[in-house]
């Protein structure tokens, strides 16, 4: 029996996010495998905005790496350190791998436990409720989207939104950028840039971007791995340039590709399709290539409105609010993760 478990192959995903638990749960019948992560659950992090003002919401985006994973080790701590055959853990645990993939994304503490995270969002809500005015620094899509969502359920808060760029969602076109700051000034959103502006307000929140949870790499087999920009360099497989056994995906990688959640997803899909060939004996040809796809960029306005960018085309209103906005893919994404809707 022990052979046999042996046979299989000792797979460590380090990092429980939109890449790390898809790929744990695709795994979990093929290899020995065991997910480190610092919490103890999976959070769909395109609906903590939503969360935010609709707390009862988290119930249903925040789910336990166990509700998916039954087939497999959970280690609640933090990696620390990879050598060529083990990685090494927080609280001074050593997990050896015969594969291993790193799926880290960014830099984000959150609560060890569900409980405490729902605290967090509960917390939220009612730092908004009982301010009269809200100051969001950010005009990315978190900035917006916080936004929408706020003014949707507090109508009557007085919002302003900072930008240091020129303009909303400098990271698509003009036109969806344009409708966006339509909407919101439809919505009595202030709209401000950041040269030399003093803004008052009841509270804030800050919606800028986060950093890549990398650093520890640069002390470890993987030091020479990363670019000027901290991102893992991986070749069309997903391996990490140099190295056989180590897969990385997601956010933290230098796929040349919006850094989005289903693109995330994908990349753990065809990682767990290579990785499976890999523990069955395939050759190294038989292992399938990444290929980046065209960006869909889909940014909500409220619950019934959005703007949306297409490989050849913008939309904005009902239709891309339909399509993320009325739902935000919770229901969708816990059928992927193989727990009820």
């Amino acid at each position: 029996m022990a052979e046999a478990a042996n046979r299989r192959g000792n797979v460590v995903v380090i990092g429980g996010g939109v890449a790390g638990s898809l790929l744990a749960k695709s795994l979990q019948f093929d290899s020995n495998i065991v997910l480190i992560d610092p919490k103890e659950y999976f959070d769909i992090p395109w609906t903590d905005l939503r969360s935010m003002v609709e707390p009862t919401l988290a119930e249903k985006t925040l789910i336990k790496h166990s509700e998916y994973f039954s087939n497999g080790t959970i280690v609640n701590s933090r990696a620390i350190d990879i050598t060529a055959t083990e990685v090494l853990t927080e609280e001074g645990g050593v997990v050896p791998y015969d594969y291993l993939v790193v799926a880290t994304g960014h830099d984000v503490h959150l609560p060890r436990n569900k409980t405490d995270r729902l605290g967090q969002f509960k917390q939220d809500y009612e730092k908004i409720k009982s301010s009269s005015s809200i100051l969001i620094i950010g005009g990315g899509r978190t900035g917006v989207e916080l936004d929408g969502e706020i003014v949707t359920v507090f109508p009557d808060k007085k919002v302003t939104l900072v930008h240091k760029g020129e303009r909303l969602l400098e990271f698509i076109r003009l036109k969806a950028s344009t409708k966006a700051l339509k909407w919101l000034k439809s919505k009595k959103v202030e709209f401000k840039t950041s040269a030399g502006t003093t803004v008052s307000a009841d509270c804030y929140f800050v919606c800028i971007g986060k950093p890549l949870s990398s650093a520890w790499l640069r002390d470890t087999i993987l030091k020479d791995s990363l670019d000027e920009h901290g991102r893992v360099k991986v070749d069309d497989k997903l391996r990490v340039r140099g190295q056989d056994k180590i897969f990385a995906i997601g956010d933290i990688t230098d796929v040349k590709e919006r850094k989005l959640g289903y693109l995330a997803q994908k990349h753990a899909t065809l990682v767990a399709k290579n990785i499976k060939l890999l523990l069955t004996g395939e050759k190294e040809s038989s292992l399938a290539p990444y290929k980046p796809g065209s960006t869909m960029i889909f940014v909500s306005l409220g619950r019934k409105s959005g703007v949306g960018q297409l490989p050849f085309m913008t939309i904005s209103g009902c239709f891309p609010g339909m399509i993320k906005s009325k739902d935000l893919f919770i229901g969708w994404t816990r059928k992927l993760m193989g727990v009820d809707p």
